[in-house]
């Protein structure tokens, strides 16, 4: 079996550093997670402009290995971030990420959207990488789920692929009564939306 030794090495956790607003962080990840090697452009963008408060309760929406919820979290150390994804290997990097970044302030939980979080739980701020193929369905869910799970004021950051923005613009505007645009890149729109009081 000439290719054992080559799968055994595909098996090792991925390493890498990654210098994300102003902080240095360490990510173990893995095969089969999204953008294993590196911080997607997406997540990029998105980070470049969120505006975190100190005592935000923060909330990553499809966490993946972490990169955005413990952003928010190291942002936020006088409040919590919880993260959430509904594939079981990225909740186990995105807590080990926790762990390896010493934020005891952030933690991740299997779920698929808000169906597992506790219905009286509030966010300061939602942040999500939304992938563009989630569907119409999903996504109404979602957005009118992020409403439900805002405290007054609290803020929704999403970044979407481009051919997305105008339908994230449409129902944003539909869910919230509100809607902007923080940034369109050459591949991605940063979207914003605030749940007033």
């Amino acid at each position: 079996m000439a290719d054992i030794p080559y799968s055994k090495s595909l098996r090792d956790d991925i390493r890498f550093d990654a210098e994300l607003c102003g902080n240095r962080f360490t990510f173990l990840s893995t095969w089969g997670i999204f953008s294993p090697r590196e911080i997607d452009d997406g997540t990029d963008l998105l980070l470049k402009y969120l505006e975190i408060n100190p005592t935000d309760d923060c909330f990553d929406l499809g966490c993946g290995y972490g990169p955005v919820g413990l952003v928010m979290a190291k942002l936020a150390p006088q409040g919590q971030t919880l993260m959430v994804d509904k594939d079981f290997m990225a909740v186990e990097y995105a807590n080990r990420n926790a762990g390896v970044n010493k934020l005891a302030n952030a933690r991740a939980m299997l779920s698929n959207g808000f169906q597992h979080i506790d219905k009286d739980a509030r966010f300061d701020v939602i942040a999500s990488n939304i992938p563009a193929k989630v569907g119409k369905e999903m996504m109404s869910i979602l957005l009118h789920d992020m409403k439900h799970h805002l405290k007054p004021g609290g803020r929704v950051y999403l970044v979407t692929i481009n051919g997305l923005r105008e339908y994230m613009k449409r129902n944003l505007k539909e869910v919230f009564g509100n809607f902007d645009k923080l940034k369109q890149g050459q591949s991605y729109t940063v979207s914003y939306a605030e749940k007033h009081k």
